[in-house]
């Protein structure tokens, strides 16, 4: 569960957000985004470092307003932060020691779905797949 849970948890999270309208989608992306550049700076184990991922991040998440790319690469760099946590620092959650790793997941995840556009999921499902193009016969 600490590799499954986290991706399906991804998959909920980008059906979720599919439903929201853009240019809403974006602006509340990129809000979450901004947010998550602090979670472990209430004791992530990195004592000061902890205050350098957020004044990286901020700006790229700021940058995330008019661009998914931009908002993908804070999803990317804070699963680098997170994996870092997981090999030397403090889990996310103190109770759960592979935490970090599963956040990791999920935001390598989520990170992809925004490198893709962050394309409605719903509307995906629905449309049929593209066939090839008729060439033309050899007979």
């Amino acid at each position: 569960m600490n590799y499954i849970g986290p991706v399906i948890g991804a998959g909920v999270f980008a059906l979720i957000m599919s439903m929201v309208g853009e240019p809403a989608r974006r602006t509340v992306s990129a809000m979450l985004t901004a947010g998550l550049t602090g979670v472990y700076m209430s004791g992530g184990g990195f004592g000061i470092w902890e205050l350098v991922f957020p004044l990286v991040a901020m700006p790229i998440a700021y940058r995330g307003l008019s661009s998914y790319t931009a908002l993908a690469v804070v999803w990317l760099l804070h699963s680098g932060w997170d994996i870092l946590h997981h090999l030397y620092g403090n889990p996310i959650w103190p109770f759960m020691p592979s935490s970090s790793l599963g956040c990791m997941i999920f935001d390598a995840v989520i990170a992809v779905w925004f490198l893709a556009g962050a394309r409605p999921l719903v509307a995906a499902l629905r449309q049929p797949p593209r066939r090839a193009p008729a060439g033309p016969s050899r007979s």
